[in-house]
């Protein structure tokens, strides 16, 4: 048995926002005791607070979370001030947290403690693994592959980095009672956990393929041996680079890819910045969406998990979305979820969150990747 409930309230006062919040779980609980859980919350709220009221309410709770661009649930739809509180109950599943400190000053060792610390409290084989770490810090790419190196390079890894409202300055991470920065929480589940994930944009590989010939972590030097601003300027002219044009940075197979959006550039040296870092020797396109694009994506990552799903009874379903599609979609993020919720015979008890990158394999089975611009759905059970 895996049993989902989610809690999600706007009220702008801390207390009162937590307090309906655990009012919201407990009714939907009917006196089952909560194993574990994860929060989302926005920027500006007391989080020292809203993690000591979670913990009394349910006490020896492993928890995780942090902070948002925007928040999203079965109860309250897309909010952007807002928490948003996932709980799992099970007999069947061993869900346990930890966390890795510092993870700019030493990616690998952090991404280490975090699992470790969660492998000691488990008897049975860790089977997924669910993060919301830090993202202004320390770039999310050396995050996950941190987790890699501590999991197994293709182990089921899925999330996405902490936000701030696209302010940029500073993010916060849950574990436990304690609000942190700097940092990488995580969730194993270990047993009998069915789950099944999707992945897509909206965004497609348009032109010729080309190779990154010059890099260094996320800044481009150079695209087939030309400057990087050269080959954006080939196909938008004048136009600056933007998030509307990120690159498709294509697998192995030629086909699947993810995507890496631009953040910035350089006139002087002709480079381009961008969210996450790029491999040297990648194979890349440039790629191009309308919003109609972007919103169609967010109905087929979700089509995707629920005819992939092993079982026959879901027991809820996560969504991680980019900060970049609220950016481009506006007044029409909203529909991201709306996408989703009538495609089921059933009520599946949903929440997640806007980030700023993405984690998730690009197929069902797979490394998993970050991503940019990205909707992912990830759905659990054990039925």
């Amino acid at each position: 048995m895996l049993k989902i409930v989610v809690g999600h309230s706007n009220d702008p006062d801390s207390l009162a926002a937590v307090e309906e919040l655990i009012e919201q779980c407990n009714t939907s609980l009917t006196g089952d005791i909560p194993q574990a859980g994860i929060l989302f919350s926005a920027i500006d709220f007391d989080h020292t607070l809203i993690l000591q009221q979670i913990h009394q309410a349910f006490p020896g709770i492993e928890l995780i979370g942090g902070t948002t661009d925007g928040e999203i649930s079965s109860v309250l739809e897309f909010q952007q001030d807002s928490i948003a509180l996932m709980l799992f109950c099970s007999d069947e599943i061993e869900i346990c947290a930890g966390v890795g400190l510092k993870v700019s000053h030493d990616p690998i060792t952090a991404t280490k403690e975090a699992v470790e610390q969660a492998k000691a409290k488990t008897t049975t084989v860790p089977q997924l693994c669910l993060t919301h770490p830090e993202s202004l810090t320390t770039s999310g790419v050396s995050i996950l592959n941190g987790l890699k190196l501590a999991l197994g390079e293709t182990f089921p890894i899925f999330g996405g980095l902490a936000a701030d409202q696209s302010k940029y300055q500073n993010t916060y991470q849950f574990f436990q009672t304690q609000v942190l920065s700097d940092s990488v929480p995580v969730l194993l589940f270990s047993g009998n956990v069915l789950f099944s994930h999707g992945v897509a944009s909206g965004w497609f590989p348009i032109g010729k393929t080309s190779k990154v010939t010059k890099v260094e972590k996320n800044i481009v030097y150079e695209i087939d041996d030309n400057p990087a601003l050269d080959f954006y300027r080939h196909y938008l002219g004048t136009l600056p680079p933007s998030m509307e044009y990120p690159l498709a940075i294509l697998d192995e197979d030629g086909v699947s890819f993810y995507l890496r959006a631009p953040i910035a550039y350089d006139e002087t040296t002709g480079s381009m910045t961008f969210f996450a870092d790029i491999p040297e020797q990648a194979t890349i396109q440039i790629s191009e969406a309308g919003h109609q694009d972007i919103l169609v994506a967010s109905h087929a990552s979700f089509m995707n998990a629920i005819n992939n799903y092993p079982g026959t009874e879901p027991a809820g379903v996560l969504f991680f979305s980019c900060v970049a599609r609220r950016q481009i979609l506006g007044m029409q993020t909203q529909q991201e979820y709306l996408n989703t919720k009538n495609y089921v015979n059933q009520f599946l008890p949903a929440c997640g969150f806007y980030s700023n990158g993405e984690i998730a394999p690009i197929k069902s089975a797979g490394k998993s990747q970050f991503h940019n611009e990205t909707f992912v759905t990830l759905i659990l059970g054990t039925k």
